[in-house]
Formats: structure tokens, sequence, C-alpha cells
């Protein structure tokens, strides 16, 4: 996938480290932008285990460097634009808000271990404390 900064991101690339990749719904959204606040604080930690952070959602790579930026941010954010990643994980779902149903991005992580398997997922992601989860799961692996 496209990432922030004009790069591209493959968990074939990645082979040897854990990778932390997980989907949220929207840039500079509340949740979303706690999240990633979250997850680039947790960096360092991250990095002595060997984990990779990438950040996934249907904006465009250039959303992802104004998001990057304005909230300096340190985690890889990938751009799936034609929707094949987060459909091919499960994460584009039906949604509801005030009655109304739309599609979009379930908050959602997985665990993919040095050997390119899903170790763990979470579901329905709240925010507060989930970097603390994900990563005891890293150190566990």
């Amino acid at each position: 996938m496209p990432t922030d900064g004009g790069g591209k991101v493959s968990l074939a690339d990645l082979k040897g480290k854990a990778v932390v990749l997980y989907f949220y719904p929207k840039d500079d959204t509340s949740g979303c932008t706690m999240e990633a606040i979250d997850f680039t604080a947790a960096k360092a930690k991250f990095d002595k285990l060997n984990a990779v952070v990438i950040g996934c959602s249907r904006d465009t790579a250039k959303s992802h460097d104004k998001f990057k930026d304005k909230h300096k941010l340190k985690v890889i954010l990938a751009a799936d634009e034609s929707g094949q990643v987060t459909d091919s994980y499960g994460v584009w779902v039906e949604k509801s808000l005030y009655g109304r149903t739309y599609m979009g991005i379930e908050r959602a992580t997985f665990l993919i271990d040095r050997t390119g398997k899903i170790a763990a997922i979470w579901r329905k992601v709240k925010v507060a404390g989930h970097v603390d989860s994900v990563l005891q799961a890293v150190q566990a692996l």
C-alpha cells in the first residue's frame, strides 16, 4: 500500500518483524487522533521489540501526510484507497449512527508475528488502554 511521505509498505517486506496493523476510520478525528498519538508515544517500545506499527485507513497518502504533520505522528500510515485491504481483513462493515446505517472501517488491530501469521486480533477497539494491551501481546511473541 502507499504510505505517508510517498512510501510503500508490504507485509512481505516486513518478514522477521512483528507487525501491528491497526485500522482506523478517518484521519484527524478525535478517536483516531488519540489512537495514533498513543501508538506514537509507545513507538520506541515497539521498536525495541523489533515490531513495526502501521495505521491504515481509506484516506489518501496526502491526507496522511497532513495528519502526521499536524500531530507529529511517528507511525507509518498506509492508504487503502481501493478498499482491498480493509475488505480482506473484514473491517469494512456496516455501522450505525443516529439510526442511519452506512459503511465504514471498524476500529480493529491485527498482530502479525515474525513469520507472517496473525497472532492476535482486537475488534471494536476502545482507544483508552488499547496500545498497552497490544504492547503486552507483542512482548509475549
